[in-house]
């Protein structure tokens, strides 16, 4: 595949071939890892004294006074004598895990995997819809990626000219109205504004003058072809930044990066393959070849979709299909259940009738003497054993 790359006019002068490495895969996963562990390659060892919190002569009490075992101030005469001391929930007390200066600060990467990171980022640069979903405003330029003839102009007044007629105006507009005040304390210690990321202008040799006129452009980066860096390709490991290429550079990426059947100039690596030439898995399913080589699709199925185990005794259509007498005998002990109410309303109304109040009487009645006679039985045989006993008849057991 060729390239056409253009002059400082933004007109065509002629056509490159395109490099291998940008048909790499686009690994954000890999980019994002990378970028993760490179970043923090740049952190500085920081930490607090050891001593800190500790610079007092305390002693616990120990147990026995009514007081936690926390050390306290020696002395007397101050309230300062006996506070607690050294803990970190103690006033001057020392800090909890305070960080070290022996801290794991750095990360080794790997090399090869690096190189793929880089490769990524350099594919992605390529992709249009990527780079717009970053933030560029690349709506003016012509193509991408942007290969220009030569940038090794003298001024950065002829620098930005250029950019500007090639369509990265857009870009460098959003870059100068995005600069801003940090928040908070950090803006006392590094930088106090904040800006965002313009285009990144890879030069090769033949436009050494790039890395002098573009360091007083606003968010626009340079980076050498043999020096690609992934912090710089993928800032905060994102993928897609505008990337703009002078011909002898976009030239050097084939020799650097090399492709599938040509060895690149990195020991030991070599570029990465796609697992699939086309990612619209949808199309590919799709398609007639695969619809013709597929079984019809079954109209009928019979087998029981399983999805939860349900419970016969609360799920009527389960119990149904394990005893088909459910339905049935659910309706016979409703209606049994419907003529027990009935019959035990009509004996509560037959109880409040004129007819159930006089049986009850009677029954009353009936109770009463049938109590009565037996009392009187009780008595009649009690007073028969109490004259045989007062007639001697009967003789106590010892």
């Amino acid at each position: 595949m060729e390239r056409q790359h253009r002059k400082a006019e933004n007109k065509v002068v002629g056509q490159v071939s395109f490099p291998a490495v940008f048909d790499a895969p686009i690994r954000d996963d890999i980019v994002q890892f990378v970028h993760s562990n490179m970043a923090k390659n740049r952190r500085q060892a920081h930490g607090i004294n050891k001593n800190v919190g500790y610079k007092h002569s305390a002693e616990s009490w120990g147990t026995g006074r009514a007081v936690a075992r926390i050390p306290r101030i020696s002395g007397s005469g101050t309230s300062r004598s006996g506070q607690a001391a050294f803990g970190n929930m103690c006033r001057k007390g020392g800090m909890f895990a305070p960080l070290k200066t022996w801290r794991k600060w750095h990360r080794k990467v790997n090399k090869g995997q690096k190189r793929h990171a880089v490769a990524a980022a350099l594919a992605a640069s390529a992709v249009a819809p990527l780079v717009q979903a970053r933030g560029h405003h690349v709506d003016r330029v012509a193509e991408l990626p942007l290969v220009l003839d030569s940038l090794n102009v003298e001024t950065t007044r002829g620098l930005l000219s250029v950019l500007n007629n090639v369509g990265a105006s857009g870009d460098l507009a959003r870059v100068r109205a995005s600069k801003a005040m940090r928040n908070g304390s950090n803006k006392m210690r590094y930088n106090r504004f904040k800006l965002a990321k313009g285009p990144l202008v890879v030069y090769g040799n033949n436009n050494r003058n790039v890395k002098r006129t573009a360091r007083n452009l606003p968010g626009v980066d340079v980076c050498h072809v043999d020096r690609l860096n992934l912090l710089q390709l993928a800032p905060g490991g994102h993928i897609g930044r505008f990337v703009i290429f002078t011909q002898d550079a976009f030239d050097r990426l084939h020799s650097l990066y090399g492709s599938h059947d040509q060895a690149s100039e990195k020991k030991n690596w070599t570029l990465g393959r796609n697992v699939m030439n086309c990612a619209d898995l949808a199309r590919i399913i799709n398609s007639d070849q695969i619809q013709g080589k597929l079984r019809e699709q079954r109209r009928e199925n019979n087998s029981i979709r399983r999805t939860t185990r349900k419970n016969p005794l609360k799920n009527k259509t389960l119990m149904q299909r394990l005893n088909p007498f459910s339905k049935a005998h659910r309706a016979l002990r409703q209606k049994a259940e419907v003529a027990r109410s009935a019959a035990r309303k009509a004996r509560a109304a037959h109880r409040a009738s004129a007819k159930g109040k006089a049986e009850k009487a009677a029954r009353g009645t009936r109770h009463a003497a049938l109590h009565e006679a037996l009392e009187e039985s009780f008595r009649a045989a009690d007073k028969i054993i109490q004259d045989e006993l007062a007639a001697g008849k009967y003789t106590a057991l010892e």
